[in-house]
């Protein structure tokens, strides 16, 4: 039995475990198991891998840039993103992946305009610098908002009618509004937004957060990451099937 999982410290809200036993059970994989494992700090991971053979694993908040020292080799997308969200276990070598920035990546692109070559990224963790190497990538410059802003970053309260003005796409990559906390929100000024805009939510649960929700209210598409999450599932499982 070959066994998967997923690490983070609040596991609830995650959909991988169901998606992944949806897929084994759909597509006849009987080999196989996928299960959460929660972990109050980081330190943890190394008495579960101890305990436990696993063939892969998914990496989340608030994981994804710490977990890197604990690993013997980084792919080269890790080396230029700086988090892992999925890990190898091959040959007793455990592999750093990012697959966040393909699954970003190919969920955001059929809703993309031409005008939308500016982004504001709220948040810096993980999951943002996933974001930003996708969008960069792609051409599109990315502007980061943060609590606590480093150089060429801007705080909340700095975010002005200009700046959304200049900034038609909008990614959330903060666990603001996951559920059960679903009356939170990025502390924005929402009503900048406009019909131009595409708002895109990393969270999927629920499916339309007060992000989101305000968003609409005035015109914006919306986008969730829902569709993220299956894409760099799929990616994940290609690798884990290397």
């Amino acid at each position: 039995m070959k066994q998967f999982g997923l690490i983070g410290k609040t596991l609830g809200h995650s959909f991988s475990k169901s998606y992944f036993e949806d897929k084994f059970e759909k597509e006849h994989i009987e080999n196989a198991s996928y299960d959460n494992f929660p972990l109050e700090v980081i330190e943890e991971f190394k008495t579960l891998i101890k305990e436990r053979s696993f063939s892969g694993m998914n990496v989340t908040i608030p994981y994804k840039v710490s977990i890197i020292p604990m690993l013997d080799e980084l792919s080269e997308e890790v080396q230029s993103i700086g988090a892992v969200n999925t890990i190898q276990f091959i040959n007793n070598k455990l592999i750093g992946y990012n697959t966040d920035y393909i699954g970003f990546h190919n969920s955001l692109k059929p809703f993309l305009a031409n005008t939308m070559d500016k982004a504001l990224i709220l948040g810096t963790g993980g999951a943002s610098k996933a974001v930003v190497y996708a969008l960069e990538k792609i051409g599109i410059t990315c502007l980061c908002v943060s609590r606590k802003p480093e150089d060429n970053q801007l705080s909340y309260e700095e975010l002005n009618e200009f700046v959304l003005k200049h900034h038609l796409l909008i990614v959330n990559t903060t666990p603001l509004g996951t559920s059960p906390n679903i009356d939170q929100c990025p502390d924005i000024p929402y009503q900048f937004i406009t019909e131009h805009h595409l708002l895109m939510d990393l969270v999927y649960n629920p499916a339309e957060t007060l992000f989101l929700k305000k968003g609409k209210e005035k015109g914006a598409n919306i986008l969730n990451g829902k569709s993220m999450l299956v894409h760099q599932a799929e990616e994940a499982w290609k690798i884990w099937n290397t």
